[in-house]
C-alpha cells in the first residue's frame, strides 16, 4: 500500500510518497499544483494521505484528496501515545507534531532533541518517557538577513542560498551582514546542543529542514558532531507513521 504525504512549509511543500515505511518518493514544490498531485496519486496508486500545513491547507489539494484517497485529516489530536504537555495544543505547528511522532517511533525509549532549520528554527525534546513539554522557536537565516534590513535605514538585504558551505570574513557591508547573520545562528545551534548534551550526554540530536545541511558542515568541527544525525525527511516520516497509526486504529 502506498501513501502520500504533504508537509506544506512557509517556503516549500514537500511531498513523499511511502510504501509502508518506505520512501519511493520524494519532490519539494514552490507553488504546489494539483495536477501533479494527481500525477503521483494514480502512478503510485495511492490509498492513504495526509497534510500538513504552517497556514490553511490548500482547498484544491485537499478536495483531490478526500476524493481519490482513505485521507486523514491531521491534527494534535492524533497521538500514538506521547503524553503531550503542551499547554496550547491549538497552536503547536503540525510540522513540530509530526517531528514528536516521527522521534518516537525511530527513536524509541531514547532522548531525542530535534532541530528543524527551516523559515525558523525550532528546538524540541521527546524524553525517553515519550515525555513532550515543546521547545524553543527561533528566526530562520533568511529570516534574520530580512530583519536587519527591515529595521535598519542603509543596512542592504544580503542574499544568501543554502549551498553556500563557508562563511565569509566581515571584509565589507555585504559580507559583515553574513559573517554576523551566519556566525551567530551557527553559535545559536551549537549552544543549544552543548546545552542538552550537559543534561544528558545520550541525548539523540537530529537535524532536519532546508538550511540543516548546512549546519551540519558548519558544526562537523565541534566535539559532539558524531552525535548529530542528519534526518531529512523527517516531517515527512512522522506524517506517514500518522497514517499507519490511525489504520491500526480502525482497523
Amino acid at each position: 500500500m502506498h501513501s502520500l504525504v504533504i508537509d506544506i512549509g512557509n517556503t516549500n511543500s514537500k511531498i513523499a510518497v511511502f510504501k509502508s515505511r518506505t520512501l519511493v518518493h520524494f519532490e519539494s514544490q514552490a507553488e504546489l499544483d494539483s495536477r501533479r498531485i494527481a500525477e503521483l496519486l494514480e502512478k503510485f496508486e495511492v490509498k492513504s494521505a495526509t497534510v500538513s500545513s504552517v497556514d490553511k491547507a490548500h482547498e484544491e489539494v485537499i478536495a483531490l484528496l478526500k476524493a481519490r484517497t482513505q485521507y486523514i485529516e491531521f491534527s494534535t489530536r492524533i497521538n500514538p501515545g506521547i503524553k503531550n504537555n503542551y499547554k496550547t495544543l491549538s497552536t503547536l505547528g503540525l510540522d513540530r507534531w509530526a517531528k514528536v511522532i516521527a522521534a518516537q517511533r525511530f527513536y524509541p525509549g531514547e532522548d531525542v532533541f530535534m532541530i528543524d532549520a527551516g523559515t525558523c528554527i525550532t528546538y524540541d525534546l521527546l524524553n525517553n518517557q515519550a515525555e513532550y513539554f515543546g521547545g524553543s522557536i527561533s528566526l530562520g537565516i533568511k529570516m534574520r538577513f530580512q530583519a536587519l534590513h527591515h529595521f535598519t535605514g542603509k543596512l542592504p538585504l544580503v542574499e544568501w542560498e543554502n549551498e553556500e558551505t563557508t562563511i565569509p570574513d566581515g571584509t565589507d557591508t555585504n559580507k559583515a551582514i553574513q559573517n554576523g547573520v551566519l556566525q551567530g545562528v551557527v553559535n545559536e545551534l551549537a549552544g543549544f546542543i552543548t546545552s542538552q548534551l550537559n543534561k544528558n550526554n545520550k541525548v539523540k540530536v537530529l537535524i532536519t529542514g532546508g538550511d540543516a545541511p548546512f549546519f551540519k558542515n558548519q558544526l562537523k568541527g565541534c566535539n559532539f558532531a558524531s552525535q548529530v544525525i542528519y534526518e531529512p525527511y523527517l516531517v515527512l516520516k512522522g506524517l506517514n507513521e500518522v497514517i499507519a497509526f490511525e489504520y491500526v486504529q480502525k482497523n
